[in-house]
């Protein structure tokens, strides 16, 4: 066990988990949008926070890549051209916990689903003020506002939940995001461990990391958040009642926590594909 936790893995792990956390709070802006009527300026916030929790993921990787550099250079001491079993089975380890710490941040993310929605509707409310949004963001340090947040935190409660019209949610929106989300939760991680698999193509498997995750990006900018914009142009011009944006951003959190459990099962078969075509682009 001492093999398995060490300090990298927590860095990677908590760096996770509060990604994780804040790409979901960022659905809290569509309800902003709604509350506010501030459509555009909503999206806006949206796109920055989103961007800045995927650009936050590079910080990961570094705390992965010396993980997967371990048993790595254990292999090449050693005068091998594999990584010993026990060794790959401890990476194996730390890198699905790494991906559970994911899952534990989406669900952090909606339970406090609440605090970033005042968030999000005070920072568009405070960037229609100032115009900036590098001075409606140093808002957020404000004591008034900072307590405002603090009155937020409380359990969304399950009965208001059950009453939500989750069939009028398209069921694209269901799937796209479910598989995304399994994508984006192992993208960098299968790749760092598809250069354990294949020592000759180190370098080729940890480059395909990007491809994976690029393919992820471009399928959310197809399927997920069109529909999901949709469905709140359709309320703000009252062709669709509140409670359908609601029900849209509890399927999107749910369906983000099924991706990253469905990670794990998906983490060595994906390590395993991006090895074998990492070895197609060494060898030819």
């Amino acid at each position: 066990m001492s093999d398995v936790l060490v300090l990298n893995l927590f860095v990677a792990a908590g760096l996770n988990f509060v990604t994780q956390a804040i790409q979901i709070g960022a659905y809290a802006a569509r309800i902003a949008g709604v509350t506010t009527l501030r459509i555009a300026t909503a999206i806006s916030l949206f796109s920055l926070v989103v961007t800045a929790s995927r650009l936050a993921t590079l910080v990961v990787t570094p705390a992965l890549g010396a993980l997967a550099d371990v048993p790595a250079y254990a292999a090449s001491a050693a005068h091998r051209s594999t990584v010993d079993p026990t060794a790959l089975h401890v990476l194996d380890t730390q890198f699905r916990i790494i991906v559970a710490a994911g899952s534990l941040g989406v669900l952090a993310g909606g339970l406090l689903m609440p605090v970033f929605i005042v968030m999000f509707v005070r920072g568009v409310r405070s960037f229609e003020r100032t115009g900036s949004i590098p001075t409606a963001l140093l808002r957020l340090l404000d004591p008034r506002v900072v307590f405002d947040l603090v009155r937020a935190v409380r359990i969304p409660p399950l009965s208001k939940a059950r009453t939500l019209p989750f069939g009028a949610i398209p069921r694209k929106l269901v799937i796209g995001n479910t598989v995304i989300s399994t994508v984006y939760a192992i993208g960098v991680v299968a790749a760092y461990y598809a250069s354990d698999l294949n020592l000759e193509a180190r370098g080729t498997a940890i480059g395909l990391s990007g491809l994976v995750n690029g393919i992820g990006t471009v399928a959310f900018s197809l399927f997920v958040d069109p529909t999901s914009a949709y469905i709140v142009d359709q309320t703000v011009r009252n062709e669709r009642p509140v409670s359908h944006v609601y029900a849209m951003i509890v399927v999107l959190v749910a369906t983000a926590f099924v991706g990253t459990v469905l990670a794990q099962l998906a983490l060595y078969p994906a390590a395993v594909y991006i090895a074998a075509g990492s070895h197609i682009f060494v060898k030819h």
